[in-house]
């Protein structure tokens, strides 16, 4: 039984694993950021196309 536990307690798996996903969460929301400001300023130069071609054909 000894032997297990001291098996365990230098086994790394599990914290390696949590800190891929704690990367992975990371990346995910600074994407998620990325997107969503990207997303609003394309919002914005399409309204400005718009408002442009509708002024323009009249």
């Amino acid at each position: 039984m000894l032997q297990l536990i001291l098996k365990l307690k230098r086994s790394e798996s599990g914290a390696t694993a949590i800190e891929y996903g704690l990367i992975a969460a990371l990346v995910a929301v600074a994407l998620i950021t990325a997107l969503t400001t990207l997303g609003t300023d394309l919002a914005g130069i399409f309204g400005d196309v718009s408002t442009e071609l509708t002024t323009a054909g009249e």
